[in-house]
């Protein structure tokens, strides 16, 4: 199983990113995926969550909004949208399958400063 994030970056506050995972070693469309993140010094927290088929999303309370998960099982890939961004989420933004067995990314860093 293998997760890559991409996508992240610096970008001032209000403006968007859109993060990426691209899954591989794994049946992709059988899956729910979730990304979570990490701010320096806290531990990592649950950001948003999708079903296999897409058919159900749950986002945090910090985030719901303004930020929307997406995938395309025909490529393998699970989206992160993020809008009206806040330096609140400075963090490691990080993909993971977490059942039956917990696998994560190696994280992408996205960074709100002006």
């Amino acid at each position: 199983v293998q997760l890559v994030e991409s996508g992240g970056g610096l970008v001032q506050p209000g403006e968007s990113l859109r993060l990426s995972c691209k899954a591989s070693g794994f049946a992709f469309s059988s899956y729910s995926l979730s990304w979570y993140r990490q701010a320096p010094g806290k531990e990592r927290e649950f950001v948003a969550r999708i079903t296999s088929a897409g058919g159900v999303t749950n986002y945090a309370d910090s985030v719901k909004g303004r930020f929307t998960i997406s995938r395309d099982n025909a490529k393998n890939t699970v989206y992160l949208q993020m809008n009206s961004l806040k330096f609140e989420d400075t963090a490691v933004y990080y993909c993971s399958r977490l059942w039956p067995n917990a696998y994560w990314g190696q994280g992408t860093q996205v960074t709100v400063s002006s």
